[in-house]
């Protein structure tokens, strides 16, 4: 498991960015991704948990969880 901060979230459509340390791109995420919180009960600067999957866009991250 690697630990984030939320960095964006895209309320309306459902996804948003995880800012990892000593990254400089943002880490997607989908809120079909998320286990044990609700999307709406995310916001920025939360602390998070997650794993990182490839996809065919890139890099982004599963089973993330509030920190």
């Amino acid at each position: 498991m690697q630990e984030g901060t939320i960095a964006r979230l895209k309320e309306d459509k459902g996804f948003g960015f995880i800012k990892r340390a000593n990254e400089e791109k943002d880490l997607f995420f989908h809120s079909n991704e998320l286990q044990g919180v609700k999307f709406e009960e995310l916001h920025e600067g939360d602390k998070v948990t997650f794993e990182v999957a490839d996809s065919p866009k890139g890099p982004n991250a599963v089973k993330v969880s509030k920190a």
